[in-house]
């Protein structure tokens, strides 16, 4: 037997000659042996083997078949189930796809409820929000799936709290649609179609083809059929400017009482107001817009790179660079959001 074979017995079991180097651990930790006797395992105890006889056998086939019926069934329901939006009415006796309730029902798309003077109702916008219609208004359902929840609201007054990611509830005006970017809102339509919405919380993108307004917390916008959304301001706007954008927004170019109204929205912008006038430099005259770049630059320099030249021909990129500057929000989360849709 070799020395080696020799030192690893003693590693087995104890025999054999042990190398010097293990002697000296084992005199370093022989402190840390243990001495005493081991405690005793309990008794490991078993199952017999389980055995399936014919008659268990089928018991679990059947219940594996009924599990699987039922879950099949539950699908087929729901995909069978007209898609619509779940209402309840909140008072008096909304007219609900053509019927009057004073319960629960569903408004399947395609289908209008509309409530008189003394109705109101709730609306559950697929498992996203929830959408309030208040007396006197005729609400229209448009689409319900994955990804989109749109309704029109013809006339009357609708409040939305929606807390689903932004661009995924619409809904339509007779002059402009409104997105939601995560946000509660009161939006209300008159017979004319002239339109007016107001932001609690969050965000609305206002937009009409080519003319977009974005409103944040405490701003409101008017809208307009033929025209589209407004200029947004805050509802604390010192006094005249609403009516001042009323007129800048809505009267043709022509109109005398232009040049006053700019001169309202000029003189009363406050830094916050920013956002208006950042609005207003791509809507009026030329020389409307000069004006208006020249206050803007007064309260919010604009950033590095962006001329005046460029902001005056429209350019997108300066204009979403100085919107940036406005400390509101980025411009760019809109852009790729929009990509979407």
């Amino acid at each position: 037997m070799t020395d080696n074979a020799r030192e690893n017995d003693y590693l087995w079991d104890g025999s054999g000659e042990p190398d010097a180097e293990i002697v000296r651990l084992e005199d370093l930790l022989a402190r840390y042996r243990h001495t005493g006797t081991p405690p005793a395992l309990p008794p490991r105890k078993t199952s017999p083997p389980r055995r399936f006889g014919g008659h268990a056998a089928l018991q679990v086939l059947v219940t594996a078949a009924s599990v699987t019926l039922v879950a099949a069934a539950a699908w087929f329901a729901h995909m069978v189930r007209p898609p619509g939006w779940n209402v309840q009415s909140l008072a008096g006796a909304p007219i609900v796809a053509g019927a009057p309730i004073d319960g629960a029902a569903l408004l399947p798309v395609g289908k209008t409820m509309t409530t008189d003077a003394s109705s109101r109702a709730r609306m559950d916008v697929g498992t996203i929000g929830v959408v309030d219609v208040e007396p006197n208004s005729r609400v229209r359902l448009i689409a319900s799936r994955l990804g989109q929840q749109r309704m029109s609201l013809d006339h009357g007054q609708i409040r939305a709290l929606i807390w689903a990611p932004p661009g995924r509830f619409f809904v339509n005006t007779p002059s402009s649609t409104a997105i939601d970017l995560g946000c509660v809102y009161t939006l209300k339509v008159d017979e004319r179609g002239w339109g007016q919405l107001l932001v609690e919380v969050g965000w609305v993108a206002f937009q009409d083809g080519g003319r977009e307004s974005f409103i944040p917390k405490d701003a409101m916008c008017a809208t307009r059929p033929g025209v589209g959304p407004g200029t947004p301001c805050y509802r604390d706007a010192l006094p005249g400017v609403a009516d001042a954008l009323t007129i800048l927004d809505f009267a043709p170019t022509r109109d005398v009482r232009r040049a006053a109204a700019l001169d309202t929205v000029l003189a009363q912008s406050r830094p916050k107001d920013a956002l208006t006038l950042w609005h207003l430099l791509s809507r009026g005259t030329a020389a409307e817009r000069e004006r208006v770049y020249d206050r803007l630059a007064s309260l919010v320099p604009p950033p590095p790179g962006v001329t005046r030249e460029a902001v005056l021909r429209g350019d997108r990129r300066a204009l979403d660079a100085w919107w940036n500057a406005l400390g509101l929000d980025s411009a760019a989360w809109w852009r790729i959001w929009k990509r979407k849709w």
